[in-house]
């Protein structure tokens, strides 16, 4: 695939390990074309992948790249899930969403919080595209007590990586690329992208 695609984010975060995947893409954010941001009102994490897809693709003309990802904890029936984001309120930080999911979670036993992160990625080439390309990754691991690392950011340092005995903030970019649930939906990302072409219109 040759071309320019809109990565809807403005997470520096995100931007960075989108990049340090798919190298051989042409990304750049949206804040480049001053795309306003869209409301989030789906209920799932592919409804609000798209939204984000094709608000980019409505306000640039380009193709775009959007993902919806975040934290599903069993003990809480799924939350934060697609409020992640926004688990403390609103406008609140990283830093007091972990805070209050610790809170949450105070008095779950250790064997009881199970959780994985999830990334969807949607592709579309056209605002309108009936047939987006959907990608998905899982990551399975457990909530810590406290916090460990300084790497990664959101809950990363609370999220236990069983496989790797450390947390998920304890890890290189390059070692969580490889496992985390964004690097899988960005490896199947590429395999379904493999045979797409671009519209000319777009080329560069």
């Amino acid at each position: 695939m040759d071309g320019t695609v809109v990565l809807a984010s403005g997470n520096p975060g995100k931007i960075r390990e989108f990049q340090a995947v798919l190298k051989d893409f042409h990304l750049k954010p949206q804040s480049e074309f001053t795309v306003p941001e869209v409301e989030e009102t789906g209920l799932s994490f592919v409804e609000n992948a798209l939204i984000k897809a094709r608000n980019a693709s409505r306000h640039t003309g380009l193709p775009a790249l959007a993902d919806d990802s975040g934290l599903v904890v069993d003990a809480l029936s799924g939350a934060p899930g697609i409020y992640s984001a926004r688990y403390a309120g609103i406008q609140a930080t990283d830093q007091e969403n972990l805070d209050q999911l610790l809170i949450d979670l105070e008095n779950v036993a250790d064997a009881k919080r199970t959780a994985r992160f999830v990334c969807v990625l949607a592709f579309c080439q056209y605002p309108a595209d009936p047939i987006p390309v959907i990608a998905q990754g899982i990551w399975e691991g457990t909530i810590l007590r406290e916090q460990r690392g300084v790497g990664g950011f959101g809950y990363d340092p609370v999220f236990y990586v069983p496989e790797t005995q450390c947390a998920s903030a304890e890890l290189s970019a390059e070692q969580k690329n490889a496992i985390s649930h964004r690097g899988q939906a960005l490896i199947e990302l590429c395999r379904l992208l493999a045979n797409i072409q671009l519209a000319d219109s777009v080329n560069i």
